[in-house]
């Protein structure tokens, strides 16, 4: 997720529970081989080890239509022990699909193949190359045949999100529809789409077929529901969504205040306030305290000031320990 799921809030949310592997933000390959820096600065996780700090591994995402190139820039971010390399078949944005990547080369699964095998040549064979697709560009008429396409190449494991390009991110996912693609593959494969709490999950995992899930929108509306949906297993547990656990308001703002910290030390200053903001406005979908802060620092693009907010509003970790 361009501009929001970045390493900052990534290191956040994995401190939360519950997740077992991140997918990085896409980096972008045209027509160039990319230094190692340039995946270092989009995924720093791949100086720790490749994980995130809270352990959580992360599976590095390239986008391109060019399959020489993403093969030569995967093999760069391979040198680098990531958890993986991971393609991107599903981006909806216009700029993106002008170029012919991301959900664009859904309309040629010979080219998704070609792609999916250079990768899968130009990678260690021990590292395992996945994709994420959706279900097509404007209809869903060529799904299976793209996800076959993908498992010919090489993919050792896919995730679906269940809407279209057409459709961008406009309810509902079709979960059936993963479905009918796990009904032809012999890879895993992983659902993804409109899953915003507990209840979600379990329709998904009933519709889809699939156990595992991944989290986009949700996880960062409500960073607990990844730790929610692990608690509710297998088994339907929980029943309904007031007895799923929950990550209390007072529980969160510690890690509000990490995530400034961490914008504040490691983001460009003219993108700080934005970035707190954008995660505010988030989680106003879950907690009305969010709400409140939103709206109290909604026109404030002053770091100072809402360095002062935070210091008003957020106890400090000394407070939360009982001084210890």
């Amino acid at each position: 997720m361009e501009g929001l799921l970045d390493f900052v809030l990534r290191d956040i949310l994995t401190r939360s529970g519950g997740v077992d592997r991140c997918v990085s933000e896409f980096i972008r390959v045209t027509n160039t081989l990319l230094p190692a820096r340039a995946f270092e600065r989009i995924v720093p996780e791949l100086l720790n080890g490749g994980r995130t700090f809270a352990g959580v591994p992360v599976r590095p995402q390239l986008l391109g239509s060019d399959p020489v190139c993403l093969a030569e820039n995967a093999a760069v971010l391979a040198s680098l022990g990531p958890f993986g390399v991971d393609l991107n078949f599903g981006c909806p944005a216009k700029v993106v699909n002008r170029h012919g990547g991301g959900a664009a080369l859904l309309e040629d699964p010979e080219l998704l193949s070609r792609i999916m095998a250079a990768v899968r040549r130009a990678v260690p064979a021990h590292m395992p190359v996945s994709a994420k697709m959706r279900l097509g560009l404007y209809d869903d008429s060529r799904a299976e045949e793209c996800a076959l396409a993908l498992q010919e190449g090489g993919a050792e494991e896919l995730v679906v999100h269940a809407r279209t390009k057409a459709d961008a991110y406009r309810p509902p996912a079709y979960w059936e529809r993963i479905a009918d693609i796990c009904a032809v593959v012999k890879i895993p494969v992983i659902a993804n789409g409109e899953i915003w709490n507990v209840q979600d999950a379990q329709r998904c995992r009933a519709l889809s077929g699939c156990h595992t899930l991944m989290l986009g929108r949700g996880m960062v509306t409500d960073p607990g529901l990844a730790l929610a949906i692990a608690s509710a297993g297998v088994d339907g547990y929980p029943a309904t969504e007031a007895d799923a656990p929950h990550l209390a308001w007072p529980t969160l703002l510690p890690l509000i205040a990490d995530f400034w910290e961490l914008v504040r030390t490691r983001l460009e200053k003219k993108k700080q306030a934005g970035r707190l903001k954008q995660w505010l406005n988030f989680l106003r979908r879950r907690y009305p305290e969010a709400d409140t802060a939103y709206l109290a620092l909604r026109t404030v693009t002053d770091t100072v000031e809402i360095d002062r907010w935070m210091a008003q509003h957020v106890p400090s970790k000394a407070a939360l320990t009982g001084g210890a």
